[in-house]
């Protein structure tokens, strides 16, 4: 597939992938509805720049176990139901937040909202499903990029739609409306996306775990390593949970009982894995449908100091070229922007590359070493930088980082076909761990030590990559590998 099929609306799969484009991009639109629209709110409601922040803390507290969940549903239900139910359901809190009259409101909405950022992992899932194995990089870039586009173009849309909603309504109801508007059109295309896509091309077979409470692994190692790797995804609400303590919000009581009810959650999903998989292994596994977990790890690895490196990052960037180079306010936002706005071009090159060469686990290595090396070199910028080299450096850095998070999805469909929607769901949750770790430890740290602690990361991502990889079989097939378990299952579906 090239850049041009992307315009051959004639192609069922092309239609397919512009389709879950769109929901992808629309949850992500309100998903990030309330940042560009901070100022105003506070001036509304009357709201504290404390009780802002603990805000944004809601906005990004669930979506980590929530692409766990996700991604088990979309294995079980399938993407189509799993990605219209998910825009319906989410647009009733984000509904909530737009007319909400006290902050407690505010506060619960928001945190349910959190959710709906799970959309990335189901896109990833009926984008696999709709193109084989030798176009799933680009595809897959393509979607994601776009997709994540979202974000980028509700900040430079939602304020001037509240300028004109308010010329309207008041500066009461300007944002609340511009808002709602924005639920509305996610709820509606719910709708659409319901009856207006199927999970793959006609003929083709859906198929599904037996059982999807937890991801299926194929031997005793993996299991302990699945465990490991599963640890950090319950534990880094912990973080944010000490967080919110820190802000003010939270007693130390209810600190303490945050961290019992998320060791529950942890114990609880161990406990799912064993379920689900002791009675698998003593069963045995067939040789045609194991797979390793090492796979999956190394892709969460690679996606922490991708997409993780890119949303603390971006989280940073204006004020760290303030602080910098003196820029004002406006400048120094178009150099932050830049970064995430290579985020179609270089993430879909970045899945594209990794279709063309000979190997894909050596596209995911080149990325993650050019990470490792480009934040070694921004660690590097000091005042006494000229500014277009420092911009020059940051946008090579911004190329490796998004394009990593294309070579990383590329492989994501390519590890175990049945589970593909809880193997994306590790990875995406790990991007947001990553993005937590790396913000808190910003708080005790500078930016360039910031940078060079990103890089130090890519780095041991790199070597884990370049020692502990496999490339999948049928990495460049004309189809998927399917195992005996496989069509087991098919037939099961058809009787």
């Amino acid at each position: 597939m090239t850049w041009g099929d992307l315009f051959d609306f004639t192609r069922e799969d092309i239609r397919a992938l512009h389709k879950t484009t769109l929901a992808f991009f629309l949850t992500f639109y309100v998903w990030f509805n309330m940042a560009p629209l901070a100022t105003t709110i506070v001036h509304a409601s009357g709201l504290t720049m404390a009780q802002l922040k603990l805000l944004a803390v809601c906005n990004v507290a669930l979506t980590v176990p929530a692409r766990i969940f996700i991604g088990m549903a979309s294995d079980h239900f399938g993407p189509r139901k799993t990605f219209a139910a998910l825009m319906v359901i989410m647009a009733i809190p984000a509904l909530v937040f737009a007319f909400s009259s006290g902050y407690t409101e505010m506060l619960v909405s928001r945190l349910l909202m959190s959710m709906v950022g799970a959309g990335f992992v189901i896109g990833i899932h009926m984008t696999s499903l709709w193109f084989k194995p030798r176009d799933i990089g680009f595809a897959e870039g393509v979607e994601a990029g776009l997709g994540n586009w979202g974000s980028s173009i509700a900040a430079m849309t939602l304020p001037a739609i509240t300028v004109a909603v308010t010329a309207v309504t008041g500066a009461a109801y300007g944002w609340r409306y511009s808002m709602a508007l924005s639920a509305l059109a996610m709820l509606l295309y719910g709708v659409y996306y319901w009856f207006g896509i199927s999970d793959g091309p006609a003929g083709s077979t859906f198929r599904k775990p037996r059982r999807a409470a937890a991801i299926e692994i194929s031997s005793w190692g993996d299991l302990v390593n699945a465990i490991v790797w599963t640890i950090p995804i319950m534990g880094v609400l912990g973080v944010l949970a000490w967080r919110i303590h820190g802000m003010g919000f939270m007693s130390e009581d209810a600190l303490l009982l945050s961290y019992a009810v998320i060791g529950g959650g942890m114990l609880y999903q161990i406990v799912q894995l064993l379920r689900v998989n002791v009675p698998i292994l003593k069963r045995g596994v067939p040789a045609d449908d194991t797979y390793r977990f090492t796979e999956v790890a190394v892709l969460c690895a690679a996606y922490v100091v991708t997409f993780g490196a890119e949303l603390g990052v971006v989280s940073m960037l204006p004020s760290f070229y303030q602080k910098t180079f003196g820029l004002g306010p406006v400048e120094a936002g178009l150099v932050g922007g830049l970064f995430a706005f290579l985020n179609f071009f270089s993430r879909a090159l970045g899945g594209f590359i990794s279709d063309r060469v000979s190997s894909r686990k050596g596209n995911l290595v080149v990325y993650l070493l050019g990470t490792a090396a480009s934040f070694a070199a921004m660690g590097l910028i000091t005042p006494g930088w000229p500014l277009p080299l420092a911009i020059l450096v940051t946008l090579v850095c911004a190329m490796f980082v998004t394009g990593g998070c294309g070579a990383t999805f590329a492989l994501v469909p390519l590890v175990k076909r049945r589970v593909t929607g809880q193997v994306a769901g590790y990875a995406g949750a790990y991007g947001n761990v990553g993005a937590t770790i790396f913000l808190t430890a910003y708080t005790f740290i500078s930016g360039q030590q910031f940078f060079f602690l990103i890089g130090g990361a890519a780095f041991v991502s790199f070597l884990f990559a370049l020692f502990a990889f496999r490339e999948p079989a049928g990495s460049f097939a004309e189809e998927y590998h399917l195992s005996s378990v496989d069509r087991a299952i098919e037939n099961e579906s058809a009787n």
